[in-house]
């Protein structure tokens, strides 16, 4: 098996996280819930994991750590936590629907939305935040690279647009956390939302956000802290201010794993290796016959993702016809509505190729024999058009 599908989640492991798990479920008891020496050990454990996520992320505060169960949680905690009726927001059409699908439900509740345009290679119209600023203009939202097109966006114009207006600034950084080395204690990032399965190489289902110092946020649930027992209010202090009930020991010990492997490997290494073969699978794939590429190649920054589809074949039947061979992709609608308007793929969707440091360059080889003989094979004819794409 050819695993090419690292932007839905990281595959393999390392190995210390699944004994990182294996360990919390076998030797700690609940953080928080006790003063004996599983409950203790549990709550050491949290500890050195916003300890490591703080040190990674670039922060010298790791109370402003909260854990989640991945970066939707941790979405929909900052944007119903901050936003109010009346209240202006500008997102981008590169959004995933984990950003999109909060705002859309908020604009039905009265908030207001600007949605900054895309061109035919997905990239942002920056200057577009401009024209869409209003008095009652409140933050900015933006997922920081695209899980399709693997573009990335101008942070740093992003981050001196919303001090030199005075916005809340919520990014999402579910594909770029652990691939950017973020240094929140500099940048004037107002919540960080990331999920650990990714980049991070933890397991499924643990996540967290990052509140900056002196911002309050709403909790998306309230209940068991594990302090106040007696108060009809929830903590308002963090971290438990948004953690509420019982925390993913076990995620957050593969979270702590995941971290310390990147640290280990160093993340300007990591960033290196997928940046030659993203390049090495790019200037392949662009000259098959009848293959369509998606995405800016010219950025001298952007994710190790490379979008295709064969002319007019549905991208789930080009899918399936790969992993027949043992090569895992993802094809359809990525969760990327506006972004496949703007691309004029919203029927075929697309076949993303994403990949990771522990690939090879024979591996990618490999998958790109197999695009030269479905797309030989196509010839034009166009196999499996009209067949249903977003199933898979």
């Amino acid at each position: 098996m050819i695993y090419l599908d690292q932007a839905a989640t990281s595959f393999p492991k390392p190995e210390g996280v699944a004994q990182a798990v294996a360990c919390a479920l076998s030797n700690v008891g609940s953080s928080g819930r006790g003063g004996h020496e599983l409950s203790l050990a549990a709550s050491r454990l949290v500890f050195q994991a916003r300890l490591a996520a703080a040190e990674f992320f670039g922060c010298s505060d790791p109370s402003r750590f909260a854990f989640t169960a991945n970066a939707t949680e941790s979405l929909n905690t900052a944007l119903f936590g901050l936003l109010e009726p009346g209240d202006h927001v500008i997102t981008t059409a590169q959004e995933h629907n984990s950003v999109l699908r909060p705002l859309f439900r908020l604009a039905r509740r009265g908030v207001e939305l600007s949605i900054v345009p895309v061109d035919g290679r997905g990239v942002v119209d920056l200057a577009g935040m401009r024209r869409a600023l209003r008095p009652a203009t409140r933050a900015v939202v933006v997922t920081h690279g695209s899980n399709l097109t693997g573009n990335v966006l101008d942070l740093d114009w992003i981050m001196a647009f919303c001090r030199e207006h005075g916005l809340l600034l919520i990014v999402d950084a579910a594909q770029t956390a652990g691939w950017y080395p973020y240094h929140l204690d500099e940048q004037p990032i107002d919540i960080l939302c990331f999920t650990g399965h990714k980049a991070l190489y933890g397991p499924q289902g643990v996540g967290g956000l990052y509140v900056r110092p002196g911002l309050e946020v709403r909790p998306l649930k309230v209940g068991g802290s594990g302090i106040h027992t007696f108060s009809r209010e929830h903590p308002q202090e963090m971290p438990e201010a948004l953690e509420a009930g019982t925390l993913n020991t076990p995620g957050i010990a593969g979270l702590l794993a995941g971290i310390s492997y990147v640290q280990r490997q160093g993340l300007e290494a990591i960033r290196r290796k997928e940046a030659e073969l993203t390049s090495f699978f790019y200037q392949e794939v662009r000259e098959i016959p009848g293959v369509v590429v998606y995405g800016d190649f010219t950025a001298s920054e952007r994710l190790p993702i490379v979008a295709v589809n064969i002319r007019e074949v549905d991208s789930s039947v080009v899918s399936a016809c790969l992993a027949e061979r043992g090569i895992c992709t993802r094809s359809g609608g990525h969760c990327a509505p506006l972004l496949h308007e703007a691309l004029g793929t919203r029927e075929q969707g697309a076949v993303r190729f994403s990949f990771g440091h522990l690939n090879t360059q024979e591996e990618l080889a490999a998958a790109l024999q197999a695009l030269r003989t479905l797309a030989r094979e196509d010839g034009g004819k166009g196999y499996g058009r009209g067949q249903g794409r977003d199933h898979l």
